[in-house]
């Protein structure tokens, strides 16, 4: 598989992504525009993010601080978060167990 091959399926407003799943992850890369905005929410899922270009605020258990190029994230489990795009961006996500929501 390769990535040029899988459907990009748009999420939220702004947040388009790239869906690998396996039996216990999901691993989503974001195209993400400008000024969108994903509302601060929590979820079982452990995840981790990388910003892989641009700046992204983010909003951790109500710790506010921008990342960019090369950052990474970790956020436990049912720990609330959101984030706006400060700039495009491109993001990888990372959840374990798989978001079955995304499938």
């Amino acid at each position: 598989m390769n990535l040029i091959e899988i459907e990009e399926k748009e999420i939220f407003p702004g947040f388009s992504g790239k869906f690998v799943h396996g039996k216990k992850i999901s691993w989503v890369f974001w195209n993400v525009k400008k000024d969108s905005i994903v509302p601060k929410h929590n979820h079982i899922h452990e995840q981790i993010m990388h910003v892989v270009t641009g700046k992204f605020e983010f909003v951790l258990n109500n710790d506010k601080k921008t990342y960019s190029d090369g950052d990474v994230v970790v956020i436990p489990s049912n720990v609330p978060h959101s984030g706006k795009a400060l700039t495009d961006c491109k993001l990888m996500d990372v959840f374990s167990p798989v978001r079955e929501e995304y499938k």
